[in-house]
């Protein structure tokens, strides 16, 4: 196992909880739209071009803090066990959850994005990733990859970062096939480099944050309405850089100055992201299967049945982690 010296900042934490808390909205909705609900999708297509950024970019920043994008050669082959033990071996159970799940629950309850069959789904998680039929968890994947690749990359480089952020910036702009996730890591690991740009810029990007927040959220609002208001016909890579970049500072600043209450629901949210993340989207399939079964979420009947799901999507698995799992010492330390 790498030990690697970070202590917690509750800054990052709180960070994290405000970011999980927009994946789980952005999935309530899955494959089929309610009817009649027109700002459901805009508001999605506005969170969608920066959540996922912003988590990359937070996970950069830790790798950084906590030694691990500047670990020598001899220390890699260690970093990738413990990588693989925190990151592959959710992303192939939750995988192997889903599959089973889903052929098993269609048969008795509306299901999202079902497998065509066992041999299908399971190959959908590994090969053609388009198709895969927990595609929530494709983060693991993308961070298991840039995470190793990062410290072997700065280290050939002689500690630079300018290259590898020329290279993600032409991953970026390439249009890869969606085969083993080539897609999603070409797309997001700018983001990851552009934090480990930040964590070694140290208090200078504090700083930055603290001082410009408040402008740079009034540009990211801006932004997040274009987005909402004319993204519908605009290329991915159009919006999701820029905005992604700028929800950096802007975001993170906005949690280094919340209010109290919402200091402390983020930091909640944080402490828990890890789980909410692994278990959210079969949270709310579970209770969206259910309730589908007695009230409609067309019209006016989406907001509140909404609401539950978001509230499913959260608390379930926090439930999981906190009554479930500590009967599993193993797989609660692995959600930890």
């Amino acid at each position: 196992m790498v030990v690697l010296g970070m202590e917690r900042r509750m800054d990052i934490d709180q960070a994290k909880g405000m970011a999980i808390l927009l994946v789980v909205f952005g999935h309530l909705v899955a494959r089929a739209d309610p009817v009649g609900v027109e700002w459901y999708e805009p508001l999605r297509r506005a969170v969608y071009a920066f959540h996922m950024p912003f988590f990359l970019y937070l996970s950069g920043l830790v790798s950084v803090l906590s030694g691990a994008a500047l670990l020598p050669p001899k220390k890699w082959s260690r970093l990738a066990v413990a990588r693989a033990e925190r990151l592959l071996l959710p992303f192939f159970g939750l995988g192997l959850l889903s599959v089973l799940g889903k052929l098993a629950a269609q048969r008795v309850m509306f299901v999202d994005h079902p497998p065509d069959g066992l041999l299908a789904g399971l190959l959908s998680l590994v090969w053609y990733t388009a198709d895969s039929a927990d595609g929530s968890t494709w983060y693991l994947f993308v961070l298991f990859v840039v995470s190793l690749a990062t410290p072997v990359l700065l280290w050939a480089d002689g500690g630079r970062l300018r290259w590898l952020l020329v290279g993600a910036v032409i991953l970026y702009l390439l249009p890869l096939p969606p085969y083993v996730y080539a897609d999603h890591i070409a797309r997001y690991a700018i983001f990851f480099m552009l934090g480990v740009g930040a964590g070694r810029s140290g208090a200078a990007w504090m700083r930055f944050i603290d001082l410009h927040y408040r402008g740079l959220l009034l540009l990211f609002a801006t932004a997040l309405l274009m987005v909402a208001a004319f993204g519908a016909s605009w290329p991915v890579a159009a919006s999701l850089l820029p905005v992604g970049a700028i929800s950096m500072p802007a975001l993170h600043g906005l949690v280094r100055h919340a209010w109290p209450i919402f200091s402390r629901i983020f930091l909640w949210l944080g402490r828990y992201s890890f789980m909410i993340y692994l278990f959210n989207t079969m949270s709310i399939g579970l209770a969206k299967g259910v309730m589908l079964h007695f009230v409609s979420w067309d019209g006016a009947y989406f907001l509140p049945l909404a609401a539950a799901l978001l509230l499913a999507g959260v608390l379930l698995p926090v439930a999981l982690k906190i009554y479930g799992l500590r009967w599993l010492p193993a797989l609660d330390r692995l959600t930890d």
